[in-house]
């Protein structure tokens, strides 16, 4: 197809509703912050504990939380229709241990992939460029620009309270999937070979 793009998506708080998290913070530490108050994404801080205790705590906690996340609204459709379309690669922080609960998510949900990839850091950038992506997908402001800056691609910012800031001229803030998908469609015709610019 002449219009299809490489898409490179982040999971967690991007295809994944990004409250999945709060919820099980707050019982474990004994907090009542809602999702408009998770105003970082460096989460210490905001529930008064040290980088060791919640370090401590994901690394317990990640899979069993990651295995029943739900999806962001209206994620699973689009991405099903772009399946048609584009190839869909995704690339996560998530460390390596996960893989195979990861692929029983995205199996249990029948959300359609090319590849998963995990890279255990936040660092996507080598692996961004390695597999020729031409449009991100992230909920982590410093990861947008990085990539917007690095691999000079457009990325799609998932706007959400810890990832304020100021962005990129490549990073464009979408406050939905319905948003991405106007932006992606016009992105295709605009990249297609026989596209008048």
């Amino acid at each position: 197809m002449n219009n299809q793009l490489t898409l490179g998506l982040d999971i967690d708080g991007t295809i994944t509703d990004p409250a999945t998290f709060i919820p099980h913070i707050n019982k474990a530490f004994n907090k009542h912050l809602s999702f408009e108050d998770i105003t970082q994404f460096h989460l210490s801080p905001l529930y008064g504990i040290t980088d060791k205790e919640f370090f401590t705590w994901f690394s317990k906690n990640a899979g069993p939380i990651y295995a029943q996340a739900d999806l962001a609204e209206s994620a699973k459709e689009i991405l099903t229709e772009w399946k048609e379309k584009h190839h869909l690669i995704y690339i996560s922080a998530r460390h390596k241990k996960h893989h195979e609960l990861t692929l029983n998510w995205f199996a249990e949900h029948s959300i359609p992939f090319d590849e998963i990839l995990l890279t255990g850091s936040h660092n996507k950038i080598q692996i961004t460029k390695e597999k020729g992506i031409e449009l991100f997908f992230e909920d982590k402001l410093d990861n947008a620009n990085e990539i917007a800056e690095t691999v000079a691609i457009p990325v799609l910012l998932f706007n959400t309270p810890y990832n304020q800031g100021n962005e990129h001229s490549l990073v464009h803030r979408v406050t939905n999937w319905l948003e991405a998908k106007s932006y992606v469609d016009q992105y295709a015709r605009r990249k297609a070979p026989n596209s008048h610019r």
